[in-house]
């Protein structure tokens, strides 16, 4: 990237997180469903679900947390699709920023608020029994995984939000990423699933990611779950970047 790309894409960052400072209900909307989520399967299913672990909080932490990055992207694809329709990219290819500038800017603006949302998960979590005894370098690992997740996500809802033909439709495509944690290991052991479904849990990206950040939450060695994992996240993320690429050039040509 040039010093060009850079500065615009700084410029375009600043310009989507002043929105998102300016409507903070998107950042709550995504942070309270994964919580009350939480809530509901801590108190009243935990006591049901035997995941083999001694708290059902630690257990489901991982899952929770990949289930509010699911649903945050689909803002992203949202406010790309809104800034298509009202014709401002026209505006921002008229200034001196390199094109790839404007979709940076909403690519980062998803990582920091999701962040944003994720943190507060986590410190809910602490308040309802979610404990790690995790150093510094596993908390650093967890949050390596979840940024290229959410990087890998992000770019699968830029090709959504610029090939959308209605706001719905731009957020739509995150319905069944937010459903894949739900046949994973993420709530429950993949062994008590019938066999079928556990074969597909067992080869879904999510189980891998949900394993290697428990295990590291645990300080539990995490073996190949971890290459996995980052497998399947850089493998998308490469993929969906190369499409979106592909599709602004050819939107905006």
């Amino acid at each position: 990237m040039s010093a060009r790309t850079y500065s615009g894409t700084g410029v375009m960052l600043g310009r989507s997180l002043r929105h998102i400072t300016r409507s903070m209900d998107t950042v709550i909307t995504v942070t309270v469903m994964p919580i009350a989520m939480m809530l509901l399967f801590v108190y009243v299913f935990g006591g049901a679900i035997e995941a083999g672990t001694g708290d059902y909080a630690n257990y489901l932490m991982p899952g929770i947390l990949l289930i509010a990055i699911a649903s945050g992207v689909a803002y992203t694809s949202y406010r790309l699709y809104n800034d298509l329709q009202s014709g401002i990219f026209e505006r921002f290819h008229s200034m001196p920023i390199a094109r790839s500038a404007a979709l940076w800017g909403h690519v980062l603006t998803s990582v920091v608020s999701n962040a944003i949302s994720v943190a507060l998960i986590v410190l809910v979590g602490l308040l309802v029994g979610f404990r790690s005894s995790a150093g510094p370098l596993a908390w650093l690992a967890v949050a390596g995984i979840l940024v290229l997740f959410t990087l890998a996500l992000t770019w699968i809802a830029v090709i959504a939000g610029l090939s959308a033909s209605s706001p719905d439709g731009a957020s739509a495509f995150s319905y069944p990423i937010v459903f894949l944690p739900f046949v994973s290991s993420a709530f429950v052991p993949t062994d008590t699933m019938p066999a079928p479904v556990a074969a597909f849990a067992e080869h879904q990206p999510v189980t891998s990611i949900v394993d290697t950040i428990r295990d590291l939450f645990a300080q539990r060695p995490v073996g190949n779950d971890i290459w996995i994992a980052l497998a399947w996240c850089t493998g998308v993320l490469v993929v969906a970047y190369a499409i979106a690429t592909a599709v602004y050039r050819r939107k905006i040509a």
